[in-house]
């Protein structure tokens, strides 16, 4: 039988999305490096943290 990768790549995708977009949202507001790369590191948490306290 075989293994579908099709799952998998939407995880990476939705999870290399997260990364960016927080990365973005971060230095916006921040404007530090160091943030942004820690938010980065956060991914969706610091994406949904953001949504819900703006």
């Amino acid at each position: 039988m075989k293994e579908s990768n099709y799952g998998r790549g939407a995880i990476k995708t939705g999870i290399g999305f997260g990364s960016a977009l927080a990365m973005v949202i971060s230095w916006s507001v921040n404007k530090s490096i160091l943030w942004a790369i820690i938010h980065g590191l956060l991914s969706w948490l610091y994406v949904i943290y953001f949504a819900f306290t703006r």
